[in-house]
């Protein structure tokens, strides 16, 4: 053997096992046209590093209801439309249209109840909060603050006939000082609320010849000095009583 000549070695040549391409294949990266769940779910629309990012629908296989809108990081956020079908008719039905937030209603938008009853105005985690506008099927509407899903704050409620309250609320019920407007029969009543029930005040006539069914007597007139000042210590006398009622028990 010719000692000049430099002996050859073989190194066997290193495969990568499959699943490696497999995987990299599998990582969902920009615009993909449908990528199934293992629950039979199905998404359709933009990813970035695995997970849902951009454009895109979201259709649920259990339900059948369907998101459209804007994805961030696997999550419903910014504008979309999420849609359900009926139950009859098997047509998709809106259910909400408007701004979301870490997958929950958040911002402005209008929420469908039913046919003849939706809410438009604004959202904080998936619960009505800020101002808002109700439209109720009984033919009803509720503009004000809103809190924790109910009305809270300042609004005004008016029935089907026109007759309305404008006051306080708290927890979705009446509750400090309003004013009930009964347009039916051309009265007023200004008082104080707690829990939906007029505590004190007064009743008054009020555009009672414009009514459309005026009361057959008029309310006679107020012969006290201060009737403002009656109802001013009648309301601070039943303040008082909800701050000690609001207060823990003591220790006896």
């Amino acid at each position: 053997m010719d000692s000049n000549i430099m002996p050859i070695v073989k190194y066997p040549r290193t495969v990568e096992p499959l699943w490696y391409e497999w995987d990299r294949k599998a990582q969902k990266c920009g615009l993909r046209h449908t990528v199934y769940a293992v629950n039979g779910d199905r998404y359709i629309g933009e990813w970035l590093d695995n997970v849902k990012h951009g454009k895109g629908t979201q259709i649920w296989k259990k339900t059948g209801a369907i998101y459209s809108g804007d994805w961030k990081f696997g999550k419903r956020d910014g504008y979309g439309t999420y849609s359900l079908p009926d139950p009859i008719t098997k047509d998709y039905k809106k259910v909400y249209a408007g701004w979301w937030k870490n997958d929950k209603m958040w911002g402005y938008g209008i929420k469908f109840y039913s046919d003849a009853e939706y809410y438009e105005g604004e959202w904080y985690m998936g619960k009505r909060e800020g101002w808002g506008r109700m439209y109720y099927k009984d033919g009803s509407i509720f503009e004000g603050q809103w809190a924790q899903d109910q009305p809270s704050g300042q609004g005004m409620y008016r029935l089907k006939n026109e007759n309305r309250y404008e006051g306080s609320w708290k927890d979705g019920k009446k509750h400090g000082p309003g004013k009930f407007f009964y347009m039916d029969t051309g009265q007023l009543y200004e008082g104080y609320w707690v829990a939906d029930i007029p505590k004190c005040g007064r009743m008054i006539d009020f555009g009672r010849d414009e009514a459309p069914t005026p009361t057959q007597y008029p309310i006679p007139k107020i012969e006290l000095v201060d009737p403002d000042g009656v109802l001013e210590e009648a309301v601070l006398k039943l303040e008082n009583t909800e701050e000690l009622n609001s207060q823990p028990g003591k220790e006896r």
